[in-house]
């Protein structure tokens, strides 16, 4: 790559930064992709020790391009995309790739195979984390910002990609009771608000 292709590139990857997603912060601001990505190689960066077993550099590299395509189609939620989405944003991939040059571009093309293929025990463990760092925050988030379909989602989302990963399965369940626990925290401000005829 030339550096005008560097700089290039990089105007893409900028892109995820202005790209919202439908999770929002702790401080009741919409979350970027980019943010997202950040974490969850943060996530994953946290896990290596407890997962030798896995090549926890290539589930970052995973955790840190998976929605690269979204610079260019944007981000459709999990639960509202069909596969007419998945073929944009694969075209996008595409198309951002061909700006690579050689082992850089052979690198992310079999990545992102390998992310779809969801064949490997890497594949399938950043699937995992990529599911579960969606349920954290949403339970950092103010609940206000959860849309309906969430209340039940946010109990569940992800439980079938962590089974057989321990540690994931403990994150899940402390998830599931933080989600549980914010709920009922929520449904008690709404029943002593009425009580006093608020």
């Amino acid at each position: 790559m030339n550096t005008r292709d560097i700089l290039r590139f990089l105007n893409i990857a900028e892109k995820l930064k202005c790209e919202l997603r439908h999770s929002w912060t702790s401080t009741m601001r919409q979350e970027s992709v980019a943010e997202h990505s950040w974490r969850l190689c943060i996530f994953s960066w946290l896990l290596k020790e407890r997962l030798p077993e896995y090549d926890m550099d290539k589930v970052m590299k995973m955790c840190l391009f998976h929605d690269l395509g979204e610079a260019l189609v944007g981000d459709v939620p999990s639960f509202n995309k069909n596969e007419k989405d998945e073929k944009r944003e694969e075209d996008a991939i595409k198309k951002i790739l061909s700006m690579l040059d050689g082992d850089l571009r052979t690198e992310l093309e079999e990545l992102f195979i390998e992310i779809k293929e969801q064949k490997s025990k890497e594949a399938k463990l950043f699937k995992a984390l990529d599911k579960l760092e969606a349920v954290i925050q949403h339970n950092e988030a103010p609940i206000e910002s959860w849309i309906p379909l969430e209340f039940e989602l946010n109990k569940t989302y992800g439980s079938e990609e962590v089974k057989g990963i321990q540690i994931l399965e403990e994150l899940r369940e402390l998830a599931r009771k933080d989600t549980i626990l914010k709920i009922l925290e929520k449904e008690k401000e709404l029943r002593d608000r009425r009580s006093v005829g608020l």
